[in-house]
């Protein structure tokens, strides 16, 4: 069967820390992060999230119309829209139920993870959509399923979008499992505390062509181990970037830098790097940058897949925030982000169940 390659055309974003991707790479170079303390998510409890001010769904619509109207893209008859998300329109059913006092006025289309997609239908026609809701993998199974569909020639073109907001549910849940910071997150380091959760989105034009320099999307690995609900499996990631690297017959020496999922809690970030380690040693770059933008959950995938796609397009490698100390002292963490020259980079995502996802990226050859 003959395959198509993948590009990643165009990309925009929006986090708490940067209105657009430009500025968000520019940001996380130079450590500018978005997160901030707040206490109206948690009764008495001060938290790091991250925040965005301004409507998301009509930020999301504006930046949709501007990457298509620089598209090739006449029409949209061959155009898979793929959404990733993990809490869906909860904020919305939230803030009916506050204010209500009961679930009656809750709109089950708008609950639903795919409801952005009613506020995009209004405005562009897509031949079909689909989504997905794997936890902290959702937008980047997003990807990865992009990738599928086009390589094997079924589809031309995928806009895939990962989006999550903030809603006390969302907090509160993770609060539950006692893995919030009260400051901005610290990946990797001794004395991370855990995570900040936040909100936001990044999309993605994935397209069987490649126009002007286009970073091509050249596979994807997945792994699901079911290890436990919440907890990672100390190995998990590892059979994930395996797969991931057999999609080009790569070699662990051809990446040259792994975005980590790296969110700050204790047990996420042992896992992941014992299973970088065991496959690639110490050699290879990596870091998180979460604690510029936070975790946005669904999103979080689509994002750092963006990013990973920016790093090979500027040679530059991203830094960790707040990395002094680290707990596993004598890997390759990027401090300060520096000029590399590279050909392949990953994008790692882990989510809760096992499911772990990482994206392959390089520049064509």
């Amino acid at each position: 069967m003959k395959t198509s390659r993948v590009f990643v055309n165009h990309y925009n974003c929006l986090t708490p820390s940067a209105n657009n991707a430009t500025e968000l790479f520019e940001n996380i170079c130079i450590g500018k992060s978005g997160i901030k303390t707040n206490t109206n998510y948690l009764q008495g409890k001060s938290v790091g999230i991250g925040i965005i001010e301004f409507n998301l769904e009509e930020a999301l619509v504006t930046h949709i119309g501007e990457l298509l109207d620089v598209s090739n893209l006449k029409n949209f008859e061959d155009t898979l829209l793929i959404i990733g998300s993990s809490v869906g329109g909860m904020r919305l059913s939230e803030e009916i139920y506050l204010k209500d006092g009961n679930y009656k006025n809750i709109n089950p289309i708008l609950h639903a993870i795919d409801f952005i997609k009613y506020k995009i239908l209004q405005k562009y026609k897509f031949k079909d959509d689909v989504a997905f809701s794997t936890a902290c993998t959702s937008s980047a199974n997003a990807l990865g399923y992009a990738y599928e569909v086009i390589s094997k020639g079924i589809y031309k073109n995928a806009l895939v979008i990962g989006y999550d907001t903030l809603c006390k549910t969302t907090v509160g849940g993770f609060n539950a499992l006692g893995v919030l910071s009260s400051s901005i997150c610290q990946p990797f380091s001794k004395q991370r505390d855990g995570m900040n959760v936040a909100e936001g989105y990044a999309v993605l034009l994935l397209q069987d062509e490649q126009l002007d320099d286009a970073i091509e999307m050249c596979g994807v690995g997945y792994s699901s181990d079911a290890f436990h609900m919440t907890q990672p499996n100390p190995q998990g990631a590892t059979k994930a970037m395996q797969n991931a690297l057999l999609c080009r017959g790569l070699d662990t020496k051809d990446i040259g830098y792994i975005n980590a999922h790296g969110t700050g809690t204790i047990a996420n970030d042992i896992s992941e790097i014992n299973a970088i380690r065991s496959l690639f040693g110490t050699a290879t770059p990596i870091s998180s940058t979460k604690s510029i933008t936070g975790h946005t959950l669904g999103a979080a995938g689509a994002l750092e897949a963006m990013l990973s796609v920016m790093v090979l397009e500027k040679q530059t490698l991203l830094p960790n925030l707040n990395l002094d100390d680290p707990e596993i002292a004598d890997m390759n963490y990027v401090t300060k982000a520096q000029k590399s020259e590279m050909d392949y980079v990953l994008s790692n995502s882990l989510a809760f169940g096992g499911n772990n996802t990482s994206l392959l990226f390089g520049r064509k050859r």
